[in-house]
């Protein structure tokens, strides 16, 4: 130090001693203050922020070599190392750091372009579909235009075919307006000339065949007449024939009838009177007609075979038949079969 007081303190400290034990009492001075520093500083920090590692060690070591007369008019920190490559290893991760944040600004700088050129193609590509879009209205609205001139010319066109056949229609309606009242005159004269032949045609038929056929019509109808009163005259006749032989066959009819009844009415009285006799005729009479139907089967057997051996069993049947012929015909009749003396004794052991 230049000032006296200073100056003065230092040659107290330095006086008689060479210039090489001043520098080692000075760096001794000042490496001791560094590693104090050191110790309350990181790694990083000291190699990240030289500068403010040497702020420090002036502001603590200035005071201390300031008694000793010596002033720091400079302190820097040339390198900082070691001999485990930790601080060069910080060096690489800055160094990566460093090319992870250029590879990150390139990639968002290549991002930002691919942006920008697909915003600048959006925008080219709105202003094309604009232009193509106006286009297209344009095309659209000529087409539509167009369309319509058309639409108006073929309508224009429709009319002026349509009135030219409309006339053409109304000519031909009165040409054939003119053809048909032609026509018309021709066939009332047709039909005068007909009317004409028609009377001539007329008068001939009645002179040539209208009276002939009222002749022969009247002939005709005269006989038709004839033969109708004389069919009427024979129906007539053949009607009486057939009720006059009606009413004989029922004179007939009546007096069999009459006689049937007097027959009956007698033969009820004589039945009356006779009572049960009378019955037993009537039975009487009655049993060969219906032993007749009872054996008209047994007529067309040639020969019976009786292969049971028991006659005495077929004899009993025989009596057994016998003895339920009276029950079965007074069931039937009324009349009572027992009673009679020649049946009676024929079945007397059974009834």
């Amino acid at each position: 130090m230049t000032e006296k007081e200073l100056l003065a303190v230092a040659c107290e400290q330095f006086l008689g001693k060479s210039v090489q034990d001043i520098k080692n009492v000075v760096l001794q001075t000042l490496e001791g203050h560094l590693r104090s520093i050191l110790g309350t500083l990181t790694v990083e920090q000291i190699y990240q922020d030289r500068d403010q590692f040497a702020k420090l060690v002036r502001e603590v070591a200035a005071p201390d070599v300031g008694r000793m007369g010596i002033e720091i008019l400079s302190f820097t920190i040339k390198d900082v190392y070691d001999k485990v490559d930790y601080l060069s290893s910080l060096g690489k991760t800055q160094t990566a750091v460093v090319q992870r944040d250029a590879d990150i600004g390139v990639a968002e700088a290549e991002r930002d372009a691919g942006i920008r050129e697909a915003e600048c193609k959006k925008e080219m590509l709105d202003v094309k579909f604009m232009a193509d879009t106006k286009i297209a209205d344009s095309k659209r609205a000529f087409e539509l235009q167009k369309s319509a001139f058309s639409e108006e010319v073929n309508i224009k066109t429709a009319e002026a075919q349509l009135a030219y056949e409309l006339q053409g229609a109304r000519e031909q309606q009165k040409i054939r307006q003119e053809e048909i009242e032609i026509e018309v005159v021709q066939r009332k004269k047709q039909i005068a000339v007909e009317a004409q032949e028609i009377l001539r045609t007329d008068k001939e038929l009645i002179a040539t065949v209208r009276c002939p056929a009222e002749a022969e019509a009247h002939r005709i109808q005269q006989i038709a007449e004839g033969e109708k009163v004389k069919q009427v005259l024979l129906a007539q006749a053949e009607a009486e024939k057939i009720r006059r032989i009606g009413e004989a066959e029922a004179a007939v009819i009546e007096a069999m009838g009459k006689a049937e009844a007097e027959r009956m009415k007698l033969k009820a009285e004589a039945y009356q009177k006779y009572g049960d006799a009378a019955k037993m005729a009537l039975v009487l009479e009655a049993l060969p007609q219906i032993a007749a139907k009872i054996s008209a089967p047994l007529t067309k057997v040639d020969e019976i075979v009786v292969l049971s051996g028991d006659n005495s069993k077929v004899t009993s049947e025989v009596n057994r038949l016998l003895a339920e012929l009276p029950a079965s015909v007074h069931a039937l009749t009324g009349v009572d079969l027992s009673k009679i003396p020649l049946i009676k004794k024929a079945t007397g052991a059974q009834v």
